[in-house]
C-alpha cells in the first residue's frame, strides 16, 4: 500500500457535502474529504493487515504529513493496535504528532492509539506528564485521554494504582483550567474511574471538586 493508493481510496470514499460540513465543524485549516470515521477505520484495518510494523509506521507518517483531515485520522487508525512487537518507533511517531494537535477529533483518535502504547510500556507516562503541563490545550487534553485505560481496571496492580494517582494529581491542577475541553476531559476521566473505584472519585471530588464548573462536578459524579 503506497501513499498515493491510500489517498486515492480515501478520496473515492469521500463526499463533497460532508467535506464542507466537516470543515465548518472542525474549523482547522486543512483539506477535508468527507469520509466517515467507520469507513476510515475499515480502510486502515485493511492496510494494516498487508503491512509489517515498519510499513505501517512509514505509511502513517506519510499520511500525517499530507495534512488532510481524514488522512491524519487514518494515520492514527493504522497504529491503533493493542499488541505490537518492538513498538518503539510507533510510540515515537505518535509522540511526535502531539505538539501539532489543533482540534479534538484528530487528537482523540491519536490519543486512542497512544493509550495502547502506554499500556504496553507504562514508563512512557513520564513523557505524557510533560504534556499535562503544556501551553497547548490539546496536549493537556491528550495527557488525560491517553491515560483513560487506568480508569477501567477492576483489579489494578500497585503499579497501576501509582499511575492512577499520578494522573489524579494532574487532574487536581487541570480542574482549574478554564478551557471547556479540559474540563470535559477531567470529568470524563473521573466518571470512568467512578465505575470501578467510586470511593476514590468521591474522595477526589471532596478535595478538589470545589473550583470546577458545575458541569464538571455533575458529569464526574454521574455514576456515584
Amino acid at each position: 500500500m503506497t501513499l498515493d493508493e491510500a489517498i486515492a481510496a480515501l478520496e473515492a470514499a469521500g463526499d463533497e457535502t460532508r467535506a464542507t460540513q466537516s470543515a465548518a465543524y472542525h474549523k482547522a485549516p486543512r483539506r477535508y474529504l468527507g469520509v466517515p470515521v467507520p469507513v476510515i477505520t475499515a480502510l486502515a484495518q485493511d492496510w494494516r493487515a498487508d503491512l509489517d510494523v515498519p510499513g505501517r509506521v512509514a505509511l502513517a507518517d506519510a499520511l500525517w504529513r499530507t495534512d488532510i483531515h481524514e488522512a491524519r485520522v487514518a494515520a492514527a487508525k493504522l497504529l491503533t493496535q493493542a499488541r505490537i512487537r518492538d513498538d518503539g518507533p510507533v510510540w515515537e511517531l505518535i509522540a511526535s504528532w502531539v505538539p501539532a494537535f489543533d482540534g479534538w477529533a484528530i487528537a482523540d483518535h491519536v490519543s486512542d492509539a497512544g493509550g495502547r502504547r502506554l499500556v504496553a510500556d507504562p514508563s512512557r507516562i513520564a513523557q505524557v506528564e510533560d504534556w499535562a503541563r503544556s501551553d497547548n490545550m490539546w496536549m493537556r487534553r491528550a495527557a488525560l485521554i491517553m491515560t483513560l485505560p487506568w480508569t477501567k481496571q477492576n483489579h489494578p496492580t500497585p503499579e497501576d494504582l501509582a499511575i492512577r494517582e499520578r494522573v489524579l494529581s494532574w487532574a487536581a491542577v487541570l480542574v482549574n483550567d478554564p478551557e471547556w475541553f479540559i474540563q470535559k476531559a477531567v470529568a470524563s476521566w473521573l466518571r470512568e474511574l467512578s465505575k470501578h473505584d467510586p470511593a476514590r472519585v468521591s474522595e477526589w471530588l471532596k478535595a478538589h471538586g470545589g473550583p470546577s464548573k458545575p458541569f464538571t462536578r455533575k458529569e464526574a459524579a454521574k455514576y456515584l
